[in-house]
């Protein structure tokens, strides 16, 4: 089983920082390459940027639960969200 994680593409989980604006700040994200990924693809289905769309995210979770405590883990959990509703369950990610 440990092949199937430790044999990953190390690219995969290269972290790559993006400098953008959220709601209008200045700021610093750094996500895994295999996380900006997915919140690419997120963002192109919502017709929107990357940035607008982590802008977006970020105004919902203000308005619903304050300030998000660590905002790069919402984020990380939001494509887990998203790999969920395409069909793939956390353990069938496992087995591939």
């Amino acid at each position: 089983m440990c092949q199937i994680f430790a044999g990953q593409d190390p690219g995969d989980y290269e972290p790559v920082t993006r400098h953008l604006r959220v709601n209008g700040q200045s700021t610093s994200i750094r996500l895994e390459r295999a996380f900006w990924e997915i919140l690419d693809g997120i963002a192109t289905d919502e017709g929107l940027t990357t940035p607008a769309f982590v802008s977006k995210l970020h105004s919902e979770v203000l308005e619903l639960r304050g300030e998000a405590a660590n905002f790069t883990s919402l984020l990380r959990c939001a494509c887990l969200i998203r790999v969920r509703q395409q069909g793939y369950p956390a353990e069938a990610l496992a087995a591939e």
